[in-house]
């Protein structure tokens, strides 16, 4: 149940990755004279700057990897506040608490991302960084986000985490913010395996996030090097054969993304057409979005609940680590006084909206994400055209009591 790259492995792939095994240099470092060291990892890093359009990329070994990374790269720290939606992955949430934030949950509007009015009512003093998670391969609206973080002087750190590939108003995501982060995992848009990328304009940024990635060193070393450490670091670093593997998803990621967005509007268009009463889309933020996944929002939350059981699915609500309500790890965390932090049912809005929503898998089939019905990249016309039936089918008022 992987995302798109994931059913497209194939040579490219097997490619890079044999030319590793080969040589036998599977560390990112390695002698920059030695015609063996095939230099997957950096030659990513290149690859993902350029075609992101920002001065720096940094390969990491995973999504998380890359949203703690960015975090120290902003200077987020202990008690610094980051402004993050109620709907997200966990590792949105724990990241921040792991480099000694205080994670504060906006509410979501109908594009299944951080609502912006919700989002400056949240400000306070101890605010730093505002973190949009592009959701479902939906972009968040980021003109009213950078607008209310220019207005506030905040950083803003894009979770892209979801969404690679995807642009807002003709500028790739993650290049809009200060820093953005990608996961590489086996649901993403394309994969290898584990792995994350950051990417920023931002010279210090960037070195500190690379510090933090590489316990404390400084870009870009190539070999042991002593006393030249800027920051405490850890260990997030992406080895040879990881790079190599996502090198190969690379060479494919225009086709998969053109892939899913005429299958998504293959799939999308019957249902459009079959104008079911009390039925909507999201809110897509820009078209130029990933087309992972379609969403649709009921007016009546028990509808909902009726057409994805009937389906075999689940509702947005149901989502597991993706809605806050079901991340317990988050919500047993407490205070300095020792008061919980989050509750259950904080975010109204958000609560109505997901309980209303139904994910239809595109390319990211993931149950995990309530994407349990729908089609795959590989879908043929005609097993797109059955999926869409079967919805309309069950989605369509009076058809219990019909028959039909």
């Amino acid at each position: 149940m992987p995302g798109p790259g994931a059913y497209l492995v194939g040579a490219e792939e097997k490619r890079h990755v044999a030319e590793v095994m080969e040589t036998g240099y599977l560390s990112r470092y390695g002698r920059e004279d030695d015609p063996r060291f095939c230099r997957k990892v950096v030659t990513l890093e290149k690859q993902f700057a350029e075609r992101s359009g920002t001065r720096y990329a940094l390969a990491v070994s995973g999504g998380t990897g890359a949203i703690m990374a960015s975090l120290v790269g902003l200077g987020v720290g202990s008690g610094v506040e980051v402004l993050v939606p109620g709907y997200t992955f966990v590792a949105s949430i724990s990241a921040v608490l792991a480099v000694g934030g205080i994670p504060v949950l906006t509410e979501i509007d109908e594009s299944l991302t951080m609502d912006p009015k919700d989002l400056e009512q949240k400000i306070t003093e101890k605010t730093r960084v505002i973190m949009p998670v592009h959701m479902l391969g939906n972009p968040s609206a980021m003109d009213e986000i950078m607008a209310i973080a220019r207005r506030n002087k905040l950083l803003v750190l894009e979770d892209c985490c979801q969404a690679l590939g995807a642009r807002y108003h003709g500028k790739p995501i993650g290049a809009i913010g200060d820093i953005g982060a990608f996961s590489l995992n086996i649901n993403k848009t394309i994969t290898s395996g584990d792995g994350g990328m950051v990417i920023t304009n931002d010279e210090k940024f960037y070195e500190r996030a690379f510090g933090f990635h590489d316990q404390g060193h400084k870009p870009l070393r190539m070999g042991l090097e002593m006393g030249k450490r800027s920051i405490l670091g850890i260990n997030l670093r992406m080895n040879e054969l990881t790079g190599a593997f996502a090198l190969g998803q690379m060479e494919k990621l225009d086709r998969i993304l053109e892939t899913l967005k005429d299958k998504k509007a293959k799939f999308k268009k019957p249902l459009v057409d079959a104008r079911i009463p009390g039925m909507t889309f999201r809110t897509i933020n820009d078209p130029d979005e990933c087309a992972t996944l379609l969403a649709v929002i009921l007016d009546d939350p028990k509808e909902a609940a009726r057409i994805a059981k009937e389906l075999g699915t689940k509702t947005v609500s149901e989502s597991g680590w993706h809605v806050y309500n079901h991340m317990e790890q988050i919500l047993a965390v407490v205070d300095e006084r020792g008061k919980k932090r989050y509750r259950r049912h904080m975010l109204p809005h958000t609560d109505d909206i997901l309980g209303r929503s139904i994910a239809l898998s595109v390319g990211v089939v993931d149950p995990g994400l309530g994407a349990g019905f729908g089609i795959t990249v590989l879908s043929s016309d005609d097993e797109i055209a059955k999926a869409a039936e079967s919805f309309i089918r069950v989605a369509r008022p009076g058809r219990l009591a019909t028959g039909h």
